[in-house]
Order: structure tokens, then C-alpha cells, then sequence
């Protein structure tokens, strides 16, 4: 899974499933809802420093996939996050030049507060300059504030925190309003420099403030048999009576992998030299596809504002077919496959290759964006 300064993006999405719990210029252009269908079909797009130099952020390997994006995935909406002002920035202004709706959300980790608020409003600047030279542009100040910002809940690192988390070791009255008062700094940041719409990305079950924000944004990585389930589920965020955004929605690559929900990356030994896959997984793109497409159903169902699959590429959880043990993409919520050169060697040069999640979006979002 994609890092951010040497952290395992799976482990954030552990720290939301672990949960369990929750002032200035308006935009110009506010987002709407378009009753029935969705608005904003994408994909989340992170930029990282990458785990080895061969899987580091490259400037020529991000315009390609952002080109794939638009004309082989034919989505309509890149979500880019990540840290690193400049890669984030080179990114959307890349989407943007490609014609791609851009969700540009910074997402920098154990750092100080000073530092994070920072970074945001330098990427604020960048989206407000890039939204008044007429790019489609909305802003998020973040995501899951409780897990990256180090002072909300205790611990120093984001596994620390996660960590304290599955044990108990935190107490939910301070910790909300720890997030709550960096919440409202955040917006009130993200107001200071960008007048569009402004949004934040929260994990399902967090109480956060939206009347800071434009549009709701929840990562979701629910499962149920029915859609009616999602439906009622999904209805609470629209009481705010403002467009929902689903910021990250997705599975893994293997059999049982949906009913694991955001747990479902919690497959792999990182003890063992080289990493290896816990149990007797069945790799299963069908299953990943199948719940992708089920999802962006019940989302076009609803009319909701934007939905971005989680993820386009994860180059630090690569493919393998010699043997399953070390096909840690299915570990991945990836709808692309890392495919090394040479398998056995971390400085490996290496491509993506299209999941069957690929195709069957890139056929729904096909026809979305071109209608017969």
C-alpha cells in the first residue's frame, strides 16, 4: 500500500475502522447536487516519496498515469493527495491541464501542527490560482485529522496512534475536542487562501463539524448484501443538506475481501523478510471489480456529488504470479497492478498493468462521460 512518510497507507484505513465513533468568504460557484447520477467520477491518485528509490514519485511517470486517467480510465475526476507541496501541486496542475475535475487534498503526517497548517495553505494557494485560471477545482484540507495530526489522539507516529486506538488508550470526550479545534483551524486555513469549494475527508463514523465546509466528504469502505443498507447508511451525511462527496471507496484483491471492509489490507506478515501474505488468500480481481461497480451503483442511485475509487496505483505492494505467498497486491485496494522487472530486487524498475476493477470502471465511466 501507498506510504507517506514511511507510513502504510492500510494502517490509516485500520485506524478508521478502529474508530467506531465523530467562518468566512462562501465559494463562488457552490457545489450542487444533480439529483440522480453522479456528478464527479474518479480516482484517488497519491503522491508519496515511495518506500525505495525505484518506487519514488517520478515527475514523467505521473503525467503518464494522469493521461491514462483521462483517456484509458476515462474518469472524469482525479483525487490527488499525498505530501510534498511539490508533487501535489505538479500533480493537479498536470489534471488540470488534462482536463480532469481536481480534488487536491494534502495529507502530511506527524508533523506539527505549524507544519501541517502550513503545507495545507501553500496547496490552497496553488488550487485558488489554478481554480481563477479556470481549472474545475475543489479543495479538501485533509483527512482523518485524528490519525495524521499528532495531539488529538495520543502517540507520536500514525501507528502509535493506531495502536492506542485498538487498545482503548485514549479518551474519546478530549480527543473530539482536540479534533474538533483542529478542524476548525484547518478550515478556517483552507478559507484564508482558496474561495471554492471546500470540503475535508472523514472516516465514516467521525463527528466532524460540516457546517465548516461545502461539501460532506466520507471515506466509505462499508459492506453489506443489500443496497438499501448503503442507501440508509449513506442518507445521514446528506442531513447537512450539502453535496457528498465519497473520497475513497474500494476493496482488496482477494476473496472476502469487501466483507473485511477497511481491515481488508491486514492480510500480510511484515515480520517475515521478504513480506509475506498471511493464510490461504484466493487472489480474486472479479471480487474487487464486482464491489466497486456494485458500490458506484448505489452512489449513482443517489446523486451524489463525487465518488473517487481508492486507489490508481500502489507501487510498494507489487504483483506476483510465481507465487501467491508474495502477491502482496492483494493486500492492495489498487485497481492497477505493480508488476516489477526483476521480483527479487528492491531497485527493480517497474510498470502497472490493468486489474479487472480497471476495465469494468473504465467501462462505467466510459459511458458516463460519453452517453451513446
Amino acid at each position: 500500500m501507498e506510504k507517506t512518510k514511511g507510513i502504510n497507507r492500510a494502517q490509516f484505513l485500520a485506524g478508521a475502522a478502529a474508530l467506531g465513533l465523530s467562518a468566512a468568504v462562501l465559494p463562488s460557484q457552490p457545489a450542487q447536487a444533480t439529483g440522480r447520477g453522479l456528478r464527479h467520477r474518479g480516482v484517488v491518485y497519491t503522491v508519496g516519496e515511495g518506500e525505495t528509490p525505484a518506487t519514488a514519485w517520478s515527475a514523467a511517470r505521473m503525467r503518464r498515469d494522469i493521461r491514462a486517467i483521462r483517456g484509458e480510465l476515462h474518469a472524469d475526476t482525479v483525487d490527488v493527495t499525498g505530501d510534498g507541496v511539490e508533487r501535489l501541486t505538479a500533480t493537479a496542475a498536470e489534471a488540470a491541464e488534462c482536463g480532469l475535475h481536481v480534488w487536491l487534498q494534502p495529507t502530511l503526517a506527524d508533523a506539527p501542527e505549524r507544519d501541517i497548517l502550513e503545507h495545507l495553505a501553500e496547496c490552497g494557494r496553488f488550487a485558488e490560482r489554478l481554480r481563477r485560471q479556470g481549472a474545475s477545482i475543489d479543495f479538501s484540507v485533509g483527512c482523518e485529522f485524528w490519525l495524521f495530526v499528532p495531539g488529538i489522539v495520543p502517540g507520536k507516529t500514525v501507528l502509535e496512534r493506531v495502536q492506542n486506538m485498538l487498545n482503548g488508550d485514549f479518551d474519546p470526550v478530549r480527543m473530539q475536542r482536540r479534533l474538533d479545534r483542529f478542524t476548525a483551524k484547518a478550515a478556517a486555513a483552507g478559507r484564508s487562501v482558496f474561495h471554492g469549494n471546500l470540503s475535508y475527508a472523514a472516516a465514516q463514523d467521525d463527528k466532524a463539524d460540516w457546517r465548516l465546509f461545502d461539501i460532506v466528504g466520507i471515506d466509505y469502505y462499508s459492506y453489506s448484501r443489500h443496497h438499501a443498507d448503503y442507501v440508509r447508511e449513506l442518507r445521514r451525511y446528506l442531513r447537512w443538506g450539502k453535496p457528498l462527496a465519497i473520497t475513497e471507496f474500494g476493496t482488496c484483491t482477494y476473496k472476502g475481501a469487501p466483507e473485511a471492509g477497511g481491515m481488508g489490507w491486514d492480510v500480510v506478515d511484515h515480520d517475515k523478510d521478504p513480506e509475506e501474505i498471511k493464510g490461504h488468500l484466493v487472489r480474486s480481481e472479479r471480487t474487487q471489480a464486482a464491489y466497486l461497480v456494485d458500490q458506484l451503483a448505489v452512489f449513482e442511485s443517489m446523486g451524489l456529488y463525487a465518488a473517487m475509487a481508492f486507489e490508481f496505483v500502489t507501487p510498494d505492494a507489487p504483483h506476483r504470479t510465481d507465487s501467491p505467498r508474495y502477491d502482496l497486491d492483494m493486500a492492495s485496494y489498487s485497481i492497477t497492478k505493480a508488476v516489477k522487472d526483476r521480483p527479487d530486487d528492491p531497485r527493480s524498475d517497474w510498470h502497472w498493468e490493468p486489474k479487472e476493477a480497471f476495465h469494468r470502471l473504465a467501462r462505467h465511466y466510459g459511458r458516463c462521460t460519453h452517453p451513446q
